[in-house]
């Protein structure tokens, strides 16, 4: 049997994005999950269920409906949040029971730029493979175009 990579050896990414809003309202996006429905999946997506607790300790668990109608089920726990600048949460998929699989770790960090605008900083961390890492940044990719078209209106 083989041995799971170090910790510190595990593939990583790391995503920027200036959004033309206040800081105070893009993490609003994040912390409210009437807004998470409208916007917190890749394009085609929706989301029949979210539901959070949102504060260190708190967990939160999310349906993601694929347009080929699969529900794709993720939870996790916040493990740090300082309002308007910083969410840290614990991100793993599971079954429609809550079985879960491997977990990774999210730190999304708010700034804001010169020009009034919100720099937002999404790392991931501790994924088992490369090909994990690829399609999770395809899928937070997606996610984020959504939240800039959900911004916009």
């Amino acid at each position: 049997m083989n041995a799971p990579p170090k910790a510190d050896a595990r593939p990583e990414l790391t995503i920027r994005r200036t959004f033309d809003a206040p800081r105070s309202l893009v993490f609003r996006m994040w912390t409210d999950d009437e807004h998470l429905k409208r916007w917190c999946c890749p394009k085609g997506f929706t989301i029949p269920f979210s539901e959070g607790d949102i504060r260190p300790g708190g967990t939160f668990r999310t349906c993601m409906r694929s347009p080929q109608g699969e529900d794709n089920w993720l939870g996790g726990t916040y493990t740090e949040i300082v309002p308007d600048k910083k969410i840290v949460f614990t991100h793993v998929w599971q079954d429609e029971a809550g079985n879960s699989e491997h977990e990774t770790l999210v730190t999304i960090t708010l700034a804001d730029t010169d020009d009034g605008k919100t720099q937002l900083t999404l790392h991931q961390a501790f994924f088992l493979s490369e090909a994990s890492r690829d399609g999770h940044l395809g899928g937070w990719n997606e996610t984020l175009d959504q939240l800039e078209r959900h911004l916009e209106q």
